[in-house]
Order: structure tokens, then C-alpha cells, then sequence
């Protein structure tokens, strides 16, 4: 009986978390990531750079002795690189069985968005943006939703692992 308890309650956890994203900025941009993935947003910390990563990881993060790669959203979306600042966080996903830190500008809110305000995003055929899932419409807003699964290309993903052993 106790586990079965568990697992409702589980259940209702989760769709309790079902539609909602975490919304943040960059520039005059809004992503939204499934709150699912998220784990915790943390303030700017200290970064340790580590050599021969991909530009956009900007390095290493000592979270409460948990040590995370963070990647700089900005330069991984081929946006100009910005001054960190005091609005500038840390939002840290698990995905894959490894927990990344994203920078972000600022962090928004966690917003609920239908699945009736949520299209596909236009085919463009560029060969790039795959980490771009949907689109979300919220108020006036459009929020561009990140595919946590393929913000990191497979090889990224296991050069990461292997230097977090």
C-alpha cells in the first residue's frame, strides 16, 4: 500500500508541474524551460574555466560540493556576450542524467501555458535551432520553448560527462 501511495502522489506531482515553464530572459527575448528539468536557479557564482570546452561552456560551478558545467545561453544562441550583472542567474537542469547550469539575463516567472497556446516552430530549414521545441503564446508575449534534450549535441553532452568524472 505504501508504494502504491507513492506513486499517486508522484502522479499528482507531476501533473500539478505539467504545463508550466520557467520563464527567462535574453535581451528582449523570452525562453521558457519545462519546469520538470529544473532543479534550483542560483545567483552568479565563481567559474572555473576548464580548457578545450565549447565557447558557450563557460566552465565549472562548486554547487554545495556538486560540481556542474554552466553554458552561457547568450553565446550558445549566438547572441553578443553581456556583463554579468546582479539579475544575471544560474538556472540548473538535470537532463540526461547530467545537471548543467544555463545563464541567463534575468529569470521571469514560472508560467502555465495551454497546449492550445503552444504551435510548432516555423520549418526554416536552417540546419540550426533544434533546441527550439515550440513556441508558446502567453498574453502578448511570444516565448520561444527550449527543448532541454538537445541544448547539447551528443558529443558536447559526453566531452561534459567525462570531464565532470
Amino acid at each position: 500500500m505504501g508504494e502504491e501511495m507513492n506513486n499517486v502522489l508522484y502522479e499528482l506531482e507531476e501533473d500539478t508541474q505539467k504545463g508550466k515553464f520557467l520563464t527567462f530572459s535574453l535581451g528582449n527575448e523570452y525562453y521558457g524551460i519545462d519546469i520538470m528539468y529544473v532543479t534550483e536557479i542560483v545567483g552568479i557564482q565563481p567559474i572555473t574555466l576548464i580548457p578545450e570546452l565549447p565557447n558557450f561552456i563557460r566552465g565549472i560551478i562548486n554547487l554545495r560540493g556538486k560540481i556542474i558545467p554552466v553554458m552561457d545561453a547568450r553565446i550558445k544562441f549566438n547572441k553578443e556576450p553581456k556583463e554579468y550583472n546582479d539579475r544575471t542567474c544560474i538556472i540548473v537542469i538535470d537532463v540526461l542524467e547530467l545537471s548543467i547550469g544555463i545563464i541567463v539575463d534575468a529569470v521571469s516567472e514560472v508560467l502555465p501555458i495551454r497546449n492550445e497556446d503552444i504551435v510548432p516552430p516555423p520549418n526554416l530549414n536552417t540546419g540550426g535551432q533544434k533546441y527550439i521545441k515550440s513556441i508558446g503564446k502567453c498574453n502578448d508575449n511570444v516565448i520561444l520553448i527550449l527543448d532541454c534534450e538537445k541544448l547539447l549535441n551528443e558529443s558536447e553532452m559526453d566531452e561534459l560527462k567525462s570531464s565532470n568524472e
